[in-house]
Formats: structure tokens, sequence, C-alpha cells
């Protein structure tokens, strides 16, 4: 009973949150993290009422499976953004530029925070460094897809922006596979080769093999049905069944074999939308069935940001460095790369500052680094400040980019005009 009181109180919390930060046009992303920071252990739940937030985080790590399935959507949903009819336009100036600048947005990242450990190891540890110069490289398409949506943004930025964006994060995980396996290492003490370069280059095609098999079994299934509601429960299904089996450890001597949910989901969506004739319907109904998933995964997230920790000058420093260091690399990364593709002087000049939120992917990124012994307080309490940050700022930044370059056009008189008069309408009606 404590724990659905406790599920339900984050859900409201959550949900009324965006009424208030929809006054100020913030992301409902950010309402949810603000509103688990508020019910979390560190302030309304150290009152200690039966029901009414999380009291501990003891609490917070039972509740760890809604947060795992809730990124297996998350991934699902990320490779919709592959369908390659989309991205044989611009394809290979998307890969160039998701590339490049989530190499240089890692290396600069690692760059300055090994600085920091070098300067302070007492204030920070080189595992720590090399996992958040990975988790720097990841971007937010859930907050990118919502400004594009909401203001009808089309051009030559937009079409290029979306496929980066979902690519970006695939390089990310990919990025943060091999990073987190040299910090496991150093962690432990022993550079061997297995560790290093063999466990993670496994886990990485295992989990592509994996979601790659997933995908086309889902593919085939659902010609079994001809139902909507049967199709949708299918791959709900599916999801949770990928989402299990990349939970699975193998030891095969020396090697491990494991997977990465996030790269096994997001290898199945991308599979099943590009062989299924009916996958953009389904996977678009998935998003809305899972919605609640992603705000409770919003406000647990929040609710594990241990205030405590930032009240150190130490995090507060590590963190300010991480998001100066990473937006700089974003900017210039994708500048650099955009003009060695050749882009127009529009898509060089605002392609970085889209690329500024950061929210779901690095989240989940952060749950995975936060089993880092004796490091994964630092690294999830940083990047859930940063992700207050940027989603604070990233959002707003993105519209003013995507203005800039032209792609978001300002109402036409005649739409102003539609919109007074059916608001009249509706005010006559409600009078009388």
């Amino acid at each position: 009973m404590s724990i659905l009181l406790s599920l339900s109180v984050a859900m409201f919390a959550g949900l009324m949150m965006t009424r208030l930060i929809g006054r100020l046009k913030l992301p409902d992303v950010t309402a949810y993290l603000i509103a688990g920071v508020l019910i979390g252990p560190c302030m309304l739940g150290a009152l200690r009422i039966p029901g009414f937030g999380f009291h501990s985080f003891e609490q917070l790590d039972v509740l760890g499976l809604v947060s795992q399935v809730a990124l297996g959507f998350i991934a699902f949903s990320i490779g919709n953004e592959f369908r390659l009819s989309q991205l044989r336009e611009t394809g290979r100036q998307a890969l160039t530029i998701g590339i490049l600048q989530a190499v240089v947005t890692t290396l600069l990242v690692d760059l300055a925070l090994l600085l920091v450990h070098f300067m302070a190891p007492q204030v920070l540890s080189a595992p720590a460094a090399i996992t958040l110069g990975a988790i720097a490289s990841a971007t937010a398409p859930a907050a990118t897809l919502m400004v594009v949506r909401q203001y009808k943004a089309k051009g030559p930025l937009t079409d290029l922006l979306l496929p980066i964006v979902a690519l970006d994060d695939a390089v990310g995980l990919v990025l943060f596979a091999v990073s987190f396996g040299v910090a496991r290492a150093l962690n432990a003490g022993s550079l061997d080769l297995i560790s290093v370069v063999v466990d993670p280059l496994v886990e990485i095609f295992a989990s592509l093999l994996l979601g790659a098999l997933a995908g086309f079994a889902l593919t085939k299934l659902e010609t079994l049905f001809h139902s909507n509601t049967n199709r949708l429960s299918m791959t709900i299904g599916f999801v949770f069944v990928t989402v299990g089996l990349s939970m699975l450890r193998v030891n095969l001597g020396a090697v491990t074999l494991s997977f990465s949910s996030l790269l096994v989901c997001m290898m199945m969506g991308s599979v099943f939308c590009n062989l299924c004739p009916l996958s953009e319907e389904i996977m678009s109904r998935s998003d809305r069935w899972s919605a609640p998933l992603m705000v409770l995964f919003f406000v647990l997230s929040g609710a594990e940001l241990e205030l405590g920790v930032l009240a150190r000058g130490s995090s507060v420093l590590v963190g300010v460095i991480y998001i100066l260091v990473r937006s700089a690399g974003k900017y210039f990364g994708a500048r650099e790369s955009a003009k060695l593709s050749r882009c127009s002087k529009t898509v060089v000049d605002y392609l970085g500052v889209t690329l500024l939120p950061q929210a779901g992917v690095a989240l989940g990124m952060c749950v995975t680094a936060s089993t880092l012994s004796g490091d994964g307080t630092m690294i999830r309490n940083t990047v859930l400040f940063a992700v207050l940050v940027y989603e604070l700022v990233g959002p707003l930044m993105t519209k003013w980019a995507l203005t800039r370059a032209g792609d978001i056009q300002p109402r036409s008189a005649e739409v102003l005009s539609r919109r007074e008069r059916k608001l009249a309408e509706a005010a006559e009606k409600k009078s009388v």
C-alpha cells in the first residue's frame, strides 16, 4: 500500500507541477524533476508522513524497475527516428555531424574533468570524470521534438536536426558503454584488455544483435493480428521482454556477456519502424500509452537528487564545469562538423544551439552509472543538476535558434484572427 500511495503521489505531484511551470513556458520534464525534488527524501519526504513522498533513498531503489521499463520505451521511441526513407536526403550529413559533435563533446568534458581530478583528486575521481564525459554526449530528443512540433518548425535546420538528435543518442550510448567499461576497470584497479575493450564491444554488438532479432520478431508477430489494440499490446509486451532480457549477465570465461537495455530497445525500434508498414501508427500509440511511465521516471529521477551533496562547493563546481564545457563542445563540435559537411551558413550558425537540451537518455545513463562503486552519488547529482539547468535553458535556446534560422514562422494574421474568433464563440456559449 505504501508503494502504491507513493507512486500515486509522485504522479499527481508531477502533473500538478506542470500547471505551475507551464505559466513560465517551460517543458514538462522540468516540472517532473522539480516535483521529484520536492517530494524526495531531502525535502517533504523527510517529514515521514505515511504515503506522502519518498522517505528514504532505499525506498526509491525498490522502484528502480519503473525507471528501467520507462527507459526501454524512451529508447524504443528513439529508434523511430532512424527511418531509412527520412535519412536518404540528409543521411550523410547527419551521420558526420552526429558522430563528430558527440565525440568532440566527450573529449572536451573528459579533458576538463580530468584536469579537475589531477588538481583536486579528493573532489572528483578519474572514473567519475570519464563517465561524465560520455554522458555529456547525449541530448534530449523529447525536448527538441516538443519544440519542433509545438511551433510547427519546418526548414533545412529542422530536417537535419531530427536525425542528428536520434543519431547523437545512439553514438552517446556507444561512447558510454566504452567509457563506463574503462571507468569500472580503473575503479577495480586493473586495466586489463578484456575489461576495457572486449567487454564493452561484446555488450554493444550483443545489444544490437538482440535488438535486431527482437525487432524482426515483433514485425512478424504483428502480422498475426488485425486489431490495433492487439498490435499495441504486442508491442508493449515486446518492450517489457527486451528490457527483461537485457538485464541478463552471463560469464563466458574471462568475458562477461551483458546487454544495454537502451541499445537493445533502440535497435528493436529502428528495425521495427523500417520493416513494419504500420509501425508509425503503432509507435505513436505506444508513446501515448507510456506517457504515465515517463512522468514517474522523471519524478523518481528528481527524487533521487541528494541536495546535501549539491550544497557542497565541490559538487556545484563540477556541475558548473560540466555544463559550460559540454555546451562549448556541442556548439563548436556541431559548427565545425557542419562546415566539414558543407552545410548552409544557417545550419552552421544555429545547429549547435539546438543540441543543448539534455534529459531522458542522460538520466538513463545516470541510472547505470550510479552503480559505480564510490562515485555513483557524485555522477548522479552532477547529471541531475545539469539536466535541471539544461531543461530550463535548452528548449528556449532551441526555439530561438529555429526562429533565427527561419524554420519557425510567426503566426499569420489569419491564424490569429481565427483563434480570436474561436475564443469569442466559446465565451459566448459559456455566457448563454
